[in-house]
């Protein structure tokens, strides 16, 4: 397959300055060099290290501190400097989601990397969820049996609820990764529940679906926990249009 030009152009162009300080970066944290907690050289030294200048060490600096990779602070000694981040999970959310977004998938797409991905996490939460975690889970869950809610409150309560099960899994990559993909798909999934006819049949059959996964979970019933979740996803995508066939 030929490449388009566009991406010709893309890899024949020499990696601008501060590039070339992410990817020096990025190397050492992939060959185990810099480790969470560690220190990146001051500006001046990797300055000249790298051939570029401060300016170019400092946008660097801010790319990766919007990546989440690193956090810097005014001063010297352990407390000052560049230093290789701890919780860059933050961060990974706000990307994936914005990507998820940006990429506009086909909803087909989306249902699958999140029927993988809710399976695994109302597994573990059914397996080793704390009490005050599955507390939790059932608070949003009667949160959303208001019938005073609209369409927009249910549907944020909903993201909430699925939101609340993979932070409850114990499992933080597939908790993000859940995340990021169900708040990316907030709004297409409000522009569907705008589309239904009854929503008050519709209401009722996701409180249902809800109600089903929340006492597996409860039941510590792991196996159908995950079948109800997947079907939930599948019958509530295709039924406001998400997942077309």
């Amino acid at each position: 397959m030929t490449s388009a030009p566009g991406d010709r152009d893309q890899a024949a162009r020499p990696p601008r300055a501060w590039e070339v300080v992410v990817a020096w970066v990025e190397k050492r944290i992939l060959g185990g060099e810099l480790k969470v907690g560690e220190q990146l050289p001051a500006e001046r030294d990797l300055a000249e290290q790298l051939g570029v200048s401060r300016s170019a060490v400092r946008e660097a600096v801010r790319t990766l501190q919007a990546s989440g990779v690193v956090r810097s602070a005014v001063g010297a000694g352990a407390t000052g400097g560049t230093t290789i981040a701890a919780t860059p999970h933050e961060a990974l959310t706000r990307m994936l989601r914005l990507h998820v977004a940006l990429a506009n998938f086909p909803g087909r797409d989306v249902t699958e990397v999140r029927v993988v991905l809710e399976r695994l996490s109302v597994a573990l939460t059914a397996e080793q969820a704390s009490p005050g975690e599955v507390a939790r889970v059932r608070e949003v869950l009667e949160a959303m049996d208001d019938d005073g809610l609209d369409r927009e409150q249910f549907n944020a309560l909903d993201t909430e609820f699925h939101v609340a099960i993979a932070r409850a899994a114990g499992n933080r990559l597939a908790a993000d990764m859940t995340i990021a993909i169900r708040e990316s798909m907030r709004l297409p999934i409000l522009a569907g529940l705008r589309r239904v006819d009854d929503w008050h049949q519709h209401r009722a059959a996701l409180r249902e679906q809800h109600h089903g996964i929340m006492r597996a979970i409860e039941a510590r019933q792991a196996d159908a926990a995950a079948d109800l979740v997947e079907q939930h996803i599948r019958t509530a995508f295709a039924s406001i249009g998400v997942d077309p066939d």
